[in-house]
């Protein structure tokens, strides 16, 4: 009895050894992917210089990027915590593994949900930054963001009317020096607003509908609908759609 005793001890000291050295190697390499993945993601900030790109690839994948990376930390140090421990029975491998995963997944939710409904306050400050930041022209010359007026004579028809539907909103920056152009295409349905009911960033639209089209003598109307995606909370508010202009050109 002693001898089996002593031989499933050994056999268990064995595989603890075995499960610390592959699974110290694993936890690195997944922490070692979470920290670069964040840190590519601002190096990529940092070495793009025109504005709109840094808009486009903030809006589009920061969130995501620090949520995966958050994952590959947050497994790779649930992996390493259980490879500190040595010699060990099955056992207590398993109700260490199975504590440590679930003090994980309760980060994970708290951090997730600072993601999903913090985070976006933050962000939106750093994009209205960027699109409103002065830009500068080939020739080094400030250049002016024009008015929704005067935008429209260096739009065609058919982004107006992208602007008339609120799809898409179209920034138009001019160097006055050289008459130098710059158009800029953002996307017409607003980030998430903030929600009377709950406070939250989470009011986002969900459907519009054109009531009255707009024409060369009246002005249209859009309905936007609105639904809080925390609270459920569903709104919906009217917009006037400008008269079309008859004189709007296409510019190359």
């Amino acid at each position: 009895l002693h001898r089996v005793d002593r031989r499933q001890r050994q056999m268990c000291i064995r595989d603890s050894s075995v499960w610390n050295m592959y699974g110290n190697y694993t936890a690195i390499l997944l922490i070692a992917a979470g920290l670069s993945l964040v840190l590519s993601h601002y190096l990529k900030l940092l070495f793009t210089s025109d504005k709109k790109s840094r808009y486009d690839y903030i809006n589009k994948n920061e969130i995501k990027r620090l949520w995966f990376s958050f994952l590959l930390f947050t497994i790779g140090a649930t992996l390493l915590l259980n490879t500190l421990f040595y010699p060990t029975t099955w056992l207590w491998f398993f109700v260490r593994l199975f504590l440590s995963s679930m003090m994980s997944i309760i980060i994970g939710v708290i951090v997730q949900n600072m993601l999903k409904f913090y985070f976006p306050f933050y962000i939106e400050k750093r994009l209205k930054k960027l699109r409103y930041s002065p830009r500068i022209s080939a020739e080094g010359n400030v250049m002016k963001l024009l008015s929704e007026e005067e935008e429209d004579v260096y739009l065609d028809e058919g982004m107006q009317a992208e602007e008339n539907a609120y799809s898409v909103d179209y920034d138009v920056w001019i160097d006055e020096k050289t008459k130098f152009t710059k158009i800029e295409k953002y996307n017409g349905r607003l980030h998430a607003l903030k929600c009377d009911k709950c406070n939250y960033q989470t009011l986002k639209v969900s459907k519009e509908e054109i009531i009255q089209p707009s024409t060369l003598d009246e002005e249209g109307e859009l309905i936007k609908f609105l639904s809080c995606g925390y609270c459920g909370q569903k709104s919906r508010k009217s917009h006037r759609i400008a008269k079309l202009n008859p004189k709007a050109s296409t510019t190359g």
